[in-house]
C-alpha cells in the first residue's frame, strides 16, 4: 500500500496493530483551535501506518472530515455509519469511502460499535460527548471490554476529567470504572495504550444479549453505499 505523501512513507513504515478498527467519536465543527485538526489529521495518519481501519459517523465536514479524509487519502479504509435524515451532502458533505445508511441515531451506535474494536474519543460537542459516555456506561454495565481512549489535545478534556475524578472523590463513580478511560495528549501514546489495554473491571452483571447482537435486526434496515 502506497502512501500519498512521500516524506510521511519515508518516516513511517507500516505496522499492524491488533486493533483492526477504531471508531473515532469527534466534532462535525474544526473548533477554534488549529491543534485540533492537526490532531485529527495525526490520527489519521497513524492509523493508517498501523493499518487500523476508520470507523466514525460518516460527515466529511469539521474534525469528522479532518480524519476521514486523511485516511481515505493515504489509501487507509474508510467505513461511515450514518442516519439517513442526516446523509443530505449540505449537511455532512461529500461521502467518504463505504457509507453504511442507518434509519436512526440508535442504530448509527450500534453499528459502529458492532464494527469496532475500540474507540478514541476528540474534541466535540454534546454528541460527541454523548457517544462517549455510552460506551464508557456500556463498558461499566459489562457489556464489552473494548479499550476507550480519549485524546486529550492542548488540555481540551481536562474539566472533563476533573468532573470525572470529582465524581469519584464523591462516591458516584467507582475508581475501577474511572480506569476505564485511557487518556493521553498524543496520538501515538495514546494508540499504543490502547493496543496494550487488559480489561480488568468487573461489572458483576452476565449479559444474554450484547450492543452487537440487538444491532442485529437493526442490520436488515441498513442500506450499503460503496463509493
Amino acid at each position: 500500500m502506497e502512501i500519498a505523501s512521500n516524506t510521511y512513507n519515508e518516516s513511517h513504515k507500516q505496522k499492524q496493530s491488533k486493533i483492526r478498527r477504531i471508531c473515532v467519536f469527534c466534532g462535525s465543527s474544526e473548533g477554534r483551535k488549529q491543534n485540533y485538526r492537526e490532531a485529527a489529521i495525526s490520527l489519521g495518519k497513524e492509523l493508517v501506518h498501523r493499518k487500523i481501519d476508520l470507523v466514525y459517523g460518516g460527515g466529511s465536514i469539521g474534525l469528522m472530515g479532518s480524519v476521514s479524509n486523511t485516511v481515505h487519502s493515504h489509501e487507509g479504509h474508510v467505513i461511515g455509519v450514518i442516519p439517513k435524515p442526516l446523509s443530505r451532502k449540505e449537511v455532512t458533505g461529500n461521502a467518504i469511502g463505504d457509507v453504511i445508511e442507518v434509519n436512526g441515531m440508535h442504530e448509527r451506535k450500534a453499528e459502529m460499535f458492532r464494527l469496532s474494536d475500540a474507540f478514541i474519543t476528540l474534541p466535540g460537542g454534546f454528541g460527541t460527548l454523548e457517544e462517549f459516555f455510552e460506551v464508557i456506561t456500556w463498558a461499566q454495565l459489562g457489556i464489552h471490554e473494548k479499550p476507550i481512549g480519549l485524546l486529550n489535545v492542548d488540555g481540551f478534556y481536562d474539566p472533563l476529567l476533573h468532573f470525572i475524578d470529582l465524581a469519584v472523590a464523591e462516591g458516584f463513580i467507582s475508581i475501577e470504572a474511572r480506569r476505564l478511560i485511557v487518556s493521553s495528549p498524543t496520538v501515538e501514546k495514546l494508540l499504543l495504550e490502547l493496543e496494550g489495554y487488559i480489561p480488568k473491571y468487573n461489572a458483576g452483571f452476565f449479559w444474554t444479549d450484547t450492543v452487537a447482537d440487538s444491532s442485529l435486526a437493526d442490520q436488515q434496515a441498513c442500506t450499503k453505499i460503496t463509493s
